[in-house]
């Protein structure tokens, strides 16, 4: 069971959340959607809206439902799921394997974006604006050759948070 909150009131450190428990990004709909891990994000302000920005390489298969759809959400989970959760969706192709199912994740549809019963915080996104990492603009020489050796830069994107959800 969820209750709906304000951003505002998230009381979660976000870098924490993204740190160390790490979360999990989803995009798609009833009929098919994709979910992997995400570690690096920021939330904020953005064009007067609560906001969140996460990076996804081109070849994950997420992108491709993120992409095509113009919501998505961004979940967390309790420390003790985490390797569970992690172990797969940080390692394993939705290409491969139903991730879900080995996960013993159980999928739950806003009107909107999928998310998941598991989750203590789920936001629920709706894209503002894409963009690609160039390694031209890297202003810190080392993050080209440290972070992109296979030159698969990452897509940004950035999002308004619509919805936030807590487990009760």
């Amino acid at each position: 069971m969820f209750k709906e909150i304000k951003a505002s009131d998230i009381k979660e450190n976000i870098c924490d959340l993204l740190k160390n428990n790490w979360g999990l990004v989803t995009a798609g709909n009833s009929d098919k959607f994709n979910t992997m891990t995400v570690s690096w994000g920021s939330m904020g302000e953005l064009w007067g809206k609560d906001s969140v920005t996460v990076y996804i390489r081109p070849q994950r298969y997420t992108e491709e439902f993120m992409n095509s759809n113009d919501h998505f959400t961004l979940s967390f989970y309790p420390l003790d799921k985490k390797q569970a959760i992690h172990g797969i969706c940080g390692s394993k192709s939705g290409r491969d394997v139903d991730k879900v199912k080995e996960c013993n994740l159980t999928p739950n549809f806003d009107e909107n974006a999928p998310y998941f019963e598991e989750a203590q915080l789920v936001l629920v996104c709706k894209k503002m604006a894409k963009s690609k990492f160039d390694p031209k603009d890297f202003t810190d020489a080392s993050i080209d050759g440290r972070w992109y050796p296979e030159k698969d830069y990452h897509y940004i994107y950035f999002a308004e948070i619509e919805k936030v959800l807590i487990s009760e």
